[in-house]
Order: C-alpha cells, then sequence, then structure tokens
C-alpha cells in the first residue's frame, strides 16, 4: 500500500510538527507527528491515511483506506480498507470493511464489521435501543452486557 499513487497528492505532517484541528484532505495523507483534531477524506475521494511508527491522532479518522501503525486516541472509519499494523495501538472504536491486522497490534475498543459505514453512523446509539438488543449491524448479532464484544 506504500507505493500507491493516489489523486490529490500527498500531505505530510512531519516528526517535529502539531496540527491542532480538523484536517479535511483528499490524497495521501502521511502522519509522523502530532494531529489533535479529527481527519476527515473528502467525500467520493479515494483517500488515504498512513499514521506512521510514533504518529499520533487524538481524534478521529474517516477515510476510504486508513493504514496505522503509530497510535490513534479515538474511532475510525475506514470505508474501503483498514491495516493496523505490528505497532498500531489504537484507543477507540474501529468500524472497518475489509482488515488487516498484523502481530503486536493493539486495539482498545469495539471492533465493529460493517458492510455500510452510514448505516451505523447514523444510528450509533440505535443499536442498543432495538428489541432484543439487535444492533442492526448484523442480522440476529446482539450486543453482550459489557457492549465491546459480540455475540451470536
Amino acid at each position: 500500500m506504500w507505493g500507491n499513487k493516489k489523486s490529490g497528492g500527498t500531505t505530510l505532517v512531519s516528526r517535529d510538527t502539531a496540527i491542532v484541528g480538523d484536517i479535511e484532505f483528499s490524497g495521501t495523507l502521511d502522519i509522523e507527528g502530532l494531529v489533535r483534531g479529527n481527519i476527515l477524506a473528502r467525500q467520493d475521494s479515494d483517500a488515504l491515511v498512513r499514521v506512521v511508527d510514533k504518529g499520533c491522532v487524538e481524534g478521529e479518522i474517516r477515510a476510504p483506506a486508513v493504514v496505522i501503525n503509530g497510535e490513534v486516541r479515538g474511532n475510525v472509519f475506514a470505508q474501503r480498507h483498514l491495516e493496523l499494523a505490528p505497532r498500531a495501538q489504537v484507543s477507540g472504536d474501529v468500524f472497518y470493511t475489509v482488515m488487516e491486522m498484523a502481530a503486536g497490534c493493539e486495539v482498545n475498543g469495539r471492533l465493529v464489521h460493517a458492510g455500510t459505514l452510514a448505516e451505523h453512523e447514523d444510528g450509533a446509539s440505535a443499536g442498543s435501543e432495538r428489541e432484543g438488543g439487535d444492533t442492526g449491524l448484523f442480522p440476529g448479532a446482539v450486543l453482550a452486557s459489557s457492549g465491546d464484544t459480540l455475540q451470536r
């Protein structure tokens, strides 16, 4: 994935850089430094976010493709593909369609497979309010009492 060319160019947040505020982008966004804010890919873009080793995001990430090998403190929404590399540390919920997880990565939150993420985003809290605890993400799937795992 590192060699893929994306339209929109590449934006780099270098190691000694801190950005406070949301970032809206298209193309590729490489984070080696710190971002305190949400990262949002432009609608209908083929965007890629890469949080490299020692990179940190304190906020939500929403993009078609996400590669994490650093730290993310917030939810991650990867509409197309998510890669969690060996040094990935995510403190938040992870919403994905296709995911690769390497040995050594950490996720402190829920892993939620969703064919259509918009369905979950529109009713994020509605899942626990459905009859019988049905989440609506998977037919027949029910959230366990801890809220961290899915049971069938």
